[in-house]
């Protein structure tokens, strides 16, 4: 009796290859006769689901966290491809990767890129991520981060490559009802942002059962920090919605003051609290995540965060405290679609994968400084 993944597998064989015919007893294959190439590609799947990862495609690559995980992933001999559109990216941050200058759209693109160079799993950073963006036009985020999804699992599917890291965010849970968050609690996106990073994992887990790709989501908090030396760090062009480069341009004189976003949460001093986590930490989980994927199938997903909240006040007061600079601000209206505090409760990464933050929040700042001095 074959197995579910295996009927699975050739169902999406035969769908491909109509030219193709099964025999069926009992409701169960039996019997398969379907052309080379469609063979080949079942082959070629289930080696992948067994093999040692060391190719990896890195979408997104070229961006902020994208760009941080690609240097570790090198630095431990890992080959890496980059498949990024540089809309929001640095060309120059991939390093000594490959680097291949594409959109998700571009679907002969994606099939060409995965048949040219047999990855054994992929990194998925790319997406659009500004919460109040997402607000003012859905539609972006929808194709990009959905659509824009779906036509690279397509390819994946398509090629056999069955292992996949995702970008996800401690967005899909919108305004917890307890805190530290879990992976167990319910999940109700205040935004569209949110919402389609929610959209994708529940795509992944269907995706699992259906065509046999294992993923690991991880739902990472306020991303922060920066690697200097490197010339790694957020990109310092852009308008930034991120509290600590926005704070950082405060001190530099590069704006004339910091706006604080509503101080009428329930919270201790009324402002918005979030759970910073260095920029390598969370690169060093995706490598984690990489080795999950090597020896365990279907579908996991873990927090990344610290457990220690931070109000915006607070962040104010430690980026004054590094810089020696005064902070000029004043208290706006709260943005749309923001929770009052996101917080992780990290505990299952860290017991399964052997995960732990090694940065605390004065480092995240003072490296972000240093970058952003540079």
């Amino acid at each position: 009796m074959l197995d579910n993944k295996t009927i699975s597998e050739l169902y999406q064989a035969f769908a491909a290859s109509p030219n193709g015919f099964l025999i069926v007893d009992s409701g169960s294959p039996s019997f398969a006769v379907l052309p080379y190439k469609a063979y080949k590609a079942l082959r070629q799947s289930q080696a992948n689901s067994s093999k040692k990862i060391n190719k990896i495609l890195v979408t997104g690559g070229a961006g902020y966290i994208g760009s941080h995980t690609v240097r570790l992933l090198r630095e431990q001999n890992y080959e890496v491809v980059v498949l990024d559109n540089l809309s929001t990216g640095r060309g120059e941050a991939v390093g000594d990767a490959k680097f291949i200058e594409g959109d998700f759209s571009d679907r002969d693109l994606l099939d060409r890129v995965f048949l040219e160079e047999r990855f054994d799993a992929v990194m998925h950073f790319a997406a659009s991520i500004k919460v109040d963006e997402s607000v003012a036009n859905p539609a972006k985020y929808y194709e990009s981060n959905v659509v824009g999804g779906i036509n690279l699992v397509n390819a994946m599917v398509k090629a056999g490559v069955v292992r996949l890291v995702f970008s996800s965010s401690a967005a899909v849970y919108g305004e917890p009802q307890i805190s530290p968050i879990g992976e167990e609690s319910v999940c109700h996106p205040t935004n569209p942002y949110g919402e389609t990073k929610l959209c994708f994992e529940n795509i992944l887990k269907w995706y699992s059962g259906a065509y046999g790709l294992s993923s690991v989501s991880l739902r990472y908090f306020n991303a922060a920090g920066a690697l200097p030396e490197a010339g790694l760090g957020y990109n310092r062009s852009l308008d930034h919605t991120h509290l600590i480069p926005r704070v950082l341009d405060a001190a530099l004189g590069k704006t004339s003051e910091i706006e604080v976003f509503g101080n009428d949460y329930d919270t201790s001093d009324g402002t918005c609290i979030r759970d910073y986590v260095h920029v390598l930490d969370l690169a060093a989980a995706h490598i984690l995540a990489l080795t999950k994927l090597e020896t365990d199938s279907g579908t996991h997903i873990y927090n990344v965060g610290t457990g220690r909240g931070y109000s915006v006040l607070e962040i104010i007061d430690e980026v004054m405290e590094v810089t020696g600079r005064m902070i000029p601000m004043k208290i706006g209206a709260r943005r749309a679609g923001d929770p009052g505090r996101l917080v992780a409760n990290s505990q299952k990464i860290q017991r399964e994968l052997g995960w732990k933050p090694e940065y605390d929040l004065k480092s995240i700042i003072q490296s972000s400084w240093d970058w952003q001095k540079q």
